[in-house]
């Protein structure tokens, strides 16, 4: 696991103490070397699990088994397998049927190619009648207006990893690039934090972008313009920031562990203060 322990940058001098000809980029680089992360088997698990929705890859059965993509709605089930509704109507239904091997490809932020990129390869196959129960509640909960998923000619398949990879951009270059096999994926766990990203981050956005702006500034040493919460883990939480003009994305290392929901919380107040007692 990684550790939780607070990085030396979180000790930054104030934003006004920035030399103006000091190398920002510099600033960024050393301080996301230190900031604490989620390991990169963990960090793939709970991207994956926090997506719905992906590039579909299957051999195309008309078209001389030349690959073929589809838009896709997911969810993951507990194991980390990704569950799919199909249509047997469907040109890729018709593809895993003659050959259920395929890839799912899932980007963290599918509006910036410079970010985080999943390939999950693996064999797609038909959910047994014992589980359909449990895999349609799991795809309703995170689709929860599919009610097509009653309808006569849709399915569920789930696929059954055998490989994945991830590719990082110029955003998360630090986490590398690589491959995890089945047995070291199935065997990672989801972030137990990672879920409650959404409701925090649309909190900090709407009621606290400043305060999240100067916490930045004092991790970073970086008097950044604005910074707006993305998503958050028990370690930390990812930024995108603004400095005259240039945007970019930074990890903002928390100072322990968080446990539990309620933990985010007391982390971003003991955050917020120590940044404005360093402003003062």
């Amino acid at each position: 696991m990684a550790s939780a322990t607070q990085s030396s940058s979180s000790q930054a001098m104030s934003p006004g103490d920035v030399n103006k000809e000091t190398n920002v980029f510099q600033l960024i680089q050393a301080h996301q070397e230190k900031a604490a992360r989620l390991p990169p088997v963990e960090e793939i698990r709970t991207v994956l699990d926090q997506s719905t929705r992906g590039m579909l890859s299957t051999f195309s059965q008309k078209h001389e088994a030349y690959p073929s993509g589809s838009m896709v709605d997911f969810a993951c089930d507990s194991n980390g397998s990704p569950i799919l509704a199909v249509s047997s109507l469907a040109v890729h239904t018709k593809d895993l049927l003659a050959n259920p091997k395929c890839s799912l490809l899932v980007a963290r932020d599918s509006e910036d190619r410079t970010d985080l990129v999943i390939t999950l390869h693996g064999d797609a196959i038909a959910v047994s009648e014992k589980d359909q129960a449990a895999v349609r509640t799991a795809f309703l909960a995170k689709h929860p207006n599919a009610s097509w998923v009653d309808f006569g000619d849709f399915e569920f398949m789930h696929i059954e990893p055998k490989v994945v990879r991830y590719v990082s951009g110029v955003e998360t270059a630090l986490l590398g690039s690589g491959e995890f096999s089945k047995e070291e994926y199935l065997d990672s766990k989801v972030d137990p934090i990672a879920q409650f990203s959404k409701p925090v981050a649309s909190h900090m956005n709407k009621d606290h972008a400043e305060d999240t702006k100067v916490i930045v500034q004092f991790s970073t040493s970086i008097p950044v313009d604005y910074a707006y919460m993305l998503d958050l883990d028990s370690l930390g939480f990812n930024v995108k920031a603004d400095y005259q003009g240039n945007t970019f994305k930074l990890r903002i290392p928390f100072p322990r562990r968080a446990e539990v929901r309620k933990d985010v919380k007391s982390l971003i107040i003991d955050m917020l203060q120590a940044a404005r007692s360093q402003i003062n």
